[in-house]
């Protein structure tokens, strides 16, 4: 069951099970709680895992101050703290990945390793000229149905669309009564446009895991491969016939390659 916890200045929507080492999952842009529900299900009886709400997505409010990937990686922090977390495994994906990466430069003590999934130091001018467009898209788009069957055309592989797991991703979005505005998801989107973390990745002492979907056209392997060259020792693998969240695709495949590192983690300490 989830509540709201004390961040700094904002309550953020936070969930929390199981037991063991803490995990912190840091979603992407609009998601919530329960983009991570696959592995809040699978990966409880081993972990303690921590989701939240990211600032301007469902039950946690989009504060007037202006939105930053420095700001978000702050929210990240307090909520550990607030939680009385002292370190913990962190994996993000997409937005989150970033705001990850930056939770590890700003405040290493509270990250035990990373796994970024979906990840990149710096847009390139095609994944830039995306985000662009999904900005006005969010807001032109006919209906929220519309809106979501094509912005889920770069998140999710032809087979979901194909065999109707991007149809049930979509009715349970609908179905979802804490919705996220249209300017709301513009402005997470904006400071991940220009973020460029290239000059400090190497700064970066957790162990790092970063993971890239052979099939994801807009975080796109080579972009993931050059984070992975840049933090010292991290591990690049690619999920050769995934898209962009293969943790929500093929939930048993990720949950194991992430288990499987958290574990060395562990083993090492």
């Amino acid at each position: 069951m989830g509540e709201h916890v004390r961040a700094g200045e904002l309550d953020i929507w936070t969930e929390q099970v199981g037991e063991g080492p803490e995990v912190l999952l840091i979603g992407g842009a609009g998601d919530t709680v329960e983009s991570w529900q696959f592995q809040l299900d699978g990966l409880a009886d081993r972990y303690r895992l921590i989701a939240f709400d990211n600032r301007g997505a469902g039950r946690t409010a989009m504060p007037d101050d202006p939105v930053s990937i420095e700001v978000m990686a702050e929210d990240a922090a307090h909520v550990l703290r607030a939680l009385d977390v002292r370190s913990a495994h962190v994996a993000g994906f997409s937005g989150g990945s970033i705001v990850s990466q930056e939770l590890a430069l700003r405040h290493p003590e509270l990250v035990r390793s990373l796994v970024l999934q979906s990840t990149w130091a710096a847009m390139d001018p095609y994944y830039r000229t995306w985000v662009r467009f999904v900005q006005w898209l969010v807001e032109y788009a006919p209906s929220e149905r519309a809106f979501l069957e094509g912005f889920f055309l770069d998140i999710y592989t032809a087979r979901a669309y194909n065999d109707g797991t991007v149809d049930q991703f979509i009715e349970e979005v609908l179905a979802f009564p804490h919705k996220q505005k249209a300017e709301d998801l513009q402005r997470y989107l904006e400071p991940l446009v220009d973020h460029d973390t290239t000059d400090r990745l190497p700064q970066i002492s957790a162990p790092t895991l970063v993971l890239a979907g052979g099939r994801d056209p807009g975080a796109r392997p080579a972009l993931g491969r050059r984070v992975a060259e840049l933090i010292p020792a991290a591990r690049f693998e690619v999920m050769e016939e995934e898209a962009h969240q293969p943790f929500q695709e093929v939930p048993d495949e990720w949950n194991t390659r992430v288990d499987a590192f958290w574990r060395e983690v562990e083993a090492e300490s």
